[in-house]
């Protein structure tokens, strides 16, 4: 018998055949789903990623698998766009970015609560910085701010929904952060901390999908963060998403995209203010 790593030359050593074709259409589906532009180097990371899924439902080949994603109404469909979804992120990563938040909280007069869309939650540590710079901005753990975060990652939204992380992942924070907004666990949770109970209250939870041809449904939105997700789309994608947040942000409103993000193609949109901050372009009547 041919073991894998006996396999001849010029065959897949691998645990399943996983063809071009295979990922070709792998490819396709998810900018179907999620609009995202897999690159060709990325047919391993492909590979390693689903296989995980061809074991946990004890299926024996790829053609099998990918009958099955083909299908909207089949719940593997929430898996396969789980496991093909990329979540990098830290707390305050980019930290001038939630210091011109600041900046722009508190220059607010609203009499009403000022609203964050945080467009790309991943597993929170974005939407958690968010909370505490609004703690801060208005030296309380009650601040006039409503934060709504999203993803169209299922699992990484209900990571992020717990609020709960290894002390390791907290080193952005200060000290004063760390004691002033988090509970650090005992017993069987040490090692571990989770934010403080006000905080749940200033955010909402919601999957929602960039790709959507319906608008958000929250409206007036004060600030937005949609950072280091474009990078994964194609230009047209990142045009639709992008109108998609100039329909809900308000015209006093910033954008906040990731470092190496850049939309010249989008400047009848929205306008940069430097430091990969953006504010809407006035609707032409």
């Amino acid at each position: 018998m041919t073991t894998l790593a006996q396999a001849p030359p010029g065959t897949d050593a691998r645990d399943y055949r996983f063809t071009t074709a295979h990922f070709r259409f792998v490819q396709q589906r998810i900018h179907q789903l999620a609009g995202i532009a897999l690159l060709d180097s990325k047919q391993d990371m492909v590979y390693s990623r689903l296989m995980r899924r061809l074991r946990a439902l004890r299926i024996d080949d790829f053609d099998q698998y990918l009958a099955i994603v083909k299908n909207d109404a089949h719940p593997e469909v929430e898996a396969f766009v789980n496991a093909l979804t990329t979540n990098l992120t830290a707390f305050f990563r980019e930290a001038h970015h939630f210091e011109r938040l600041i900046t722009h909280l508190r220059r607010s007069n609203a009499p009403r609560p000022l609203k964050i869309w945080c467009a790309a939650a991943s597993t929170g540590e974005e939407p958690w910085s968010l909370a505490i710079t609004a703690c801060e901005a208005f030296n309380t753990l009650r601040p006039p701010v409503e934060i709504i975060a999203t993803d169209i990652d299922t699992d990484a939204l209900a990571a992020a929904a717990s609020g709960r992380y290894p002390l390791s992942r907290l080193a952005p924070l200060s000290v004063d952060q760390k004691r002033n907004f988090f509970l650090r666990g005992k017993g069987a949770h040490d090692g571990f901390a989770r934010v403080r109970p006000e905080l749940t209250g200033l955010i909402r939870f919601e999957n929602w999908n960039l790709l959507s041809r319906q608008p958000p449904p929250w409206r007036d939105v004060d600030a937005v963060f949609c950072r280091n997700v474009m990078i994964y789309f194609d230009k047209p994608t990142q045009l639709h998403v992008l109108e998609q947040i100039r329909a809900v942000i308000r015209p006093d409103g910033l954008m906040f995209a990731g470092h190496s993000e850049s939309f010249f193609h989008a400047q009848h949109l929205f306008r940069s203010l430097g430091q990969t901050v953006y504010a809407p372009v006035a609707a032409h009547k």
